[in-house]
């Protein structure tokens, strides 16, 4: 992960992404740069607009929720003349599973930068 934040560490600053920026800034964070993963990463993001990258990562996971709430909202209208029983019986372990998640998060991703 630390080589994608030196990325945008760097478009942040308005500096060239080349290899010996991102490893200056790899340096500087005291992260051991592997010069075969430098390269990696400027040839894959040589043609990416990384703003416009950013600006879509961020916008997508509002769009899904946005229109989940609206197809909840419209099935709950269905309905209206039901009543819906809600129960408990399901254990409430969210705080024993945050660790774990949190770990598990984004594996393939650090596996693939750092």
């Amino acid at each position: 992960m630390e080589y994608v934040y030196a990325a945008l560490i760097l478009n942040e600053a308005d500096e060239e992404l080349n290899e010996d920026n991102l490893t200056n800034v790899l340096d500087a964070a005291g992260v051991d740069v592997e010069e075969s993963r430098v390269k990696a990463l400027v040839a894959a993001l040589e043609d990416v607009d990384i703003d416009e990258a950013v600006s879509e990562a961020a916008v997508a996971p509002a769009a899904g929720a946005a229109a989940g709430g609206a197809a909840a909202g419209e099935a709950a209208g269905d309905d209206e003349d039901e009543e819906v029983e809600e129960t408990s019986d399901v254990p409430d372990t969210t705080d024993d599973d945050e660790d774990e998640d949190d770990d598990a998060g984004g594996e393939g991703l650090g596996e693939l930068f750092g």
